[in-house]
């Protein structure tokens, strides 16, 4: 009998949800891509290689997060930097960074790894590709550039919204001593040229007095 009553419950359930989706009183979906939800801002997105606001590359090939990707999608290989024209501040930079986002399962471990917090995490998730080529994500596409700008594969694809290409600097507040109240609302990283400008998290009475105000 138990079996029987869980099963009318939940027909009865199906029954709700489609005639509320028939008659547009309870959508469960939303019309994408006309409408989009808002991404948390620790969202794991496409990777991006940053700089230092000077326009030095934060990068210093030491291959942390290419050893500490669960899914073997990161491939890195240090070069030494010319003395008279480095181009990171340490001994080393990236001379060839690859990630394979066919096989990346943004977990973000390579940002919490990354001892430069030379990589972090967009809110950009639309890149579909064609051919399995595509997916694979090089030094040239992953790195922004002087200006603070991060290339994209595809910069004519309507449906991508380049402005969530800004947006890296979630996961730099989630590994940072966020936790612990004297560095509540400190800026405790490097920040980027450009609009990442990767200011630190609200205090939590800021965040109250914001949702008391709606």
């Amino acid at each position: 009998m138990g079996v029987v009553s869980d099963f009318l419950k939940a027909l009865k359930v199906t029954a709700r949800i489609m005639v509320g989706t028939m008659t547009g009183s309870e959508l469960v979906t939303t019309p994408y891509p006309d409408e989009k939800r808002v991404k948390p801002q620790r969202f794991h997105g496409r990777h991006v290689l940053n700089r230092y606001p000077d326009g030095m590359e934060k990068c210093i090939g030491c291959e942390l997060c290419a050893g500490v990707c669960p899914a073997d999608c990161i491939y890195v290989r240090g070069k030494e930097n010319d003395p008279h024209n480095p181009i990171s501040p340490g001994e080393r930079y990236g001379y060839v960074y690859e990630i394979n986002m066919l096989r990346c399962i943004f977990c973000g471990l390579c940002v919490e790894a990354c001892p430069t917090e030379a990589i972090t995490m967009t809110h950009l998730f639309e890149f579909s590709t064609t051919n399995r080529a595509d997916a694979v994500y090089t030094r040239e596409e992953l790195l922004m550039d002087r200006e603070g700008r991060v290339p994209h594969m595809f910069p004519d694809d309507p449906l991508v919204d380049l402005s969530e290409l800004d947006t890296a600097d979630g996961w730099v507040r989630a590994t940072a001593p966020s936790g612990i109240a004297a560095y509540e609302g400190v800026k405790m990283w490097q920040g980027t040229p450009g609009p990442a400008d990767w200011s630190p998290e609200p205090t939590q009475e800021e965040i109250d007095r914001r949702s008391e105000d709606g």
